[in-house]
């Protein structure tokens, strides 16, 4: 009996963060190192990478970015419960720390996931291949429920479900790292339900 043909999917993830990276991921692309990108359409060179896409027709999705960096969304021009003192977005922990404290407005997150999505049309001038989410944010508690609806309401299927078995418990990773993966994983798992009631795909099946 014949084994199932499987898909090898190798994203390169933060294009458009600076042209030196986005160089080279075009460069793993061309050489068949990569099969697809991520475009951070608040990053430093997100036009330019946009444009690298678009002539060496890389297959490219949304890289959702809620951590790092500056909005593109109605958060510019306000406060906002996913912006620090100085307009920035909260970075890494700081965003899971104020997700956990009920800090963040959900409302405001879909508010921005639009403008993110919208903004990669103006980019690509089409609907991205995929979407996941910039240091996983896409799989926190509350923001996975809202990920789900936005991409469903515009029509793309395709997410990153990132359960990484085993690597919370690698004995060379630091305590911080460890933990962080750990609470990757336990998101991701718990946001597998919102993800399969709208209907989304993941290129990791879950054992």
């Amino acid at each position: 009996m014949a084994r199932p043909r499987v898909r090898l999917v190798v994203t390169a993830d933060d294009f458009g963060y600076c042209p030196r990276r986005d160089e080279g991921i075009v460069e793993a692309f061309l050489a068949g190192a990569v099969t697809s990108v991520s475009l951070l359409v608040n990053g430093a060179a997100a036009e330019s990478a946009a444009e690298l896409a678009r002539r060496h027709r890389i297959p490219t999705g949304l890289h959702a970015n809620l951590s790092e960096g500056l909005p593109v969304g109605p958060a510019r021009h306000g406060v906002s419960s996913l912006l620090g003192p100085e307009g920035f977005f909260l970075g890494k922990m700081g965003f899971r720390k104020a997700v956990a404290a009920g800090d963040v407005i959900l409302t405001q997150v879909r508010e921005e996931l639009e403008a993110q999505l919208s903004r990669f049309r103006e980019l690509l001038g089409r609907d991205p291949t995929h979407v996941d989410g910039h240091q996983h944010v896409h799989v926190l508690p509350g923001v996975c429920q809202v990920f789900a609806e936005a991409l469903q309401t515009c029509g793309v299927s395709f997410t990153r479900l990132p359960l990484e078995r085993g690597v919370g418990g690698c004995a060379w990773l630091e305590a911080p790292a460890r933990s962080f993966a750990s609470a990757v994983e336990r998101d991701a798992r718990a946001a597998m339900g919102p993800f399969a009631h709208h209907g989304l795909r993941s290129t990791w099946p879950p054992a």
